[in-house]
């Protein structure tokens, strides 16, 4: 059997990330503090440290220009199977959440992202389906402290989430405030992972730039995150094809990649599939599955009385 020309150079991509991320662990073992732990991860010519004490506390992080080269596109999948339908409104009633579940249900959306608030409602009305909850901390800024995120999240997933989409603190990074960034990041994986759920980390691409989106997208891999997020939809702008093909070469082909914000027909989720993004967070959810990709116009959805 011949491999085609897209798996070989998959292979390829993974073979040198791992090559390239071997040679910079191992120049740094003369350099790592006693007792400490240093995760690194590259891309293009930057590449990001991170190191851990014996605990798994963040000691330090930092970046720097290096070298590496990665990217794949994520294989097919249902289109609803890639969307997170989605109603993060802070105006957002009872009854508007459980159409969102009611529509998430009928469709089979990957899950159903809401407010904290709101968790407990959907994790009931969903339960027994293959439907998931996530549920969004330090939203839409990112300026909580992590032990503010850490309650938070532990809060959502006593509740019924089982998926947590983060916002990373923007200013820090900014700040290149590195130690800061990778602490937060790590305060909510703890316990999504010790929960078995999923985390997806929200660097909001419009406020970055290229350099600042690759080092988010590092830290974030370092951590242990499954996915990195465009964007809130709630900042100047949401995701683009330009970023998400960005995050998927500085991620590589095993780490998830979400585009939100702005996604609102079919072909929209084509670009943003094909660039990359292995879900994609949409409140036009039901007219995107509904076209089917010929620009039907969708029908209403409602929801049974008593739902």
């Amino acid at each position: 059997m011949v491999a085609d020309t897209r798996s070989i150079e998959t292979l390829a991509e993974i073979v040198t990330h791992e090559i390239l991320n071997a040679l910079a662990e191992e120049n740094l073992k003369d350099t790592s503090p006693q007792g400490q732990t240093c995760k690194v991860e590259c891309v293009d010519n930057l590449c990001v440290t991170t190191c851990y004490d014996e605990i798994g506390q963040v000691m330090s992080a930092g970046a720097e220009r290096i070298s590496s080269n990665l990217g794949t596109i994520p294989d097919d999948l249902s289109v609803a199977k890639y969307i997170d339908h989605t109603l993060l409104k802070p105006e957002a009633t009872r009854e508007q959440v459980t159409q969102l579940c009611f529509e998430a249900r009928k469709y089979n959306f990957a899950s159903v992202c809401v407010n904290p608030t709101q968790v407990k409602l959907c994790a009931d009305l969903l339960h027994g389906t293959p439907v998931k909850v996530c549920s969004v901390i330090g939203f839409p800024l990112g300026a909580n402290t992590p032990e503010i995120k850490a309650a938070e999240t532990r809060q959502a997933l006593a509740e019924g989430a089982s998926e947590i989409d983060m916002v990373i603190n923007i200013g820090a990074l900014k700040d290149r405030n590195l130690e800061l960034v990778a602490r937060d990041i790590l305060a909510v994986l703890k316990p999504v992972h010790e929960a078995g759920c999923l985390l997806k980390v929200i660097i909001e691409t419009a406020l970055l730039t290229d350099e600042e989106k690759q080092i988010a997208c590092l830290l974030a891999k370092e951590a242990g995150a499954d996915f990195v997020k465009t964007s809130t939809g709630f900042s100047t702008a949401g995701a683009t094809v330009e970023d998400v093909a960005l995050m998927r070469r500085t991620v590589g082909p095993l780490l998830g990649v979400k585009a939100a914000g702005g996604v609102r027909t079919r072909e929209d989720l084509d670009k943003m599939v094909k660039a990359g993004a292995t879900r994609v967070g949409a409140s036009a959810g039901v007219r995107i599955v509904q076209s089917g990709g010929q620009g039907e116009k969708p029908a209403g959805v409602e929801a049974p009385k008593g739902y």
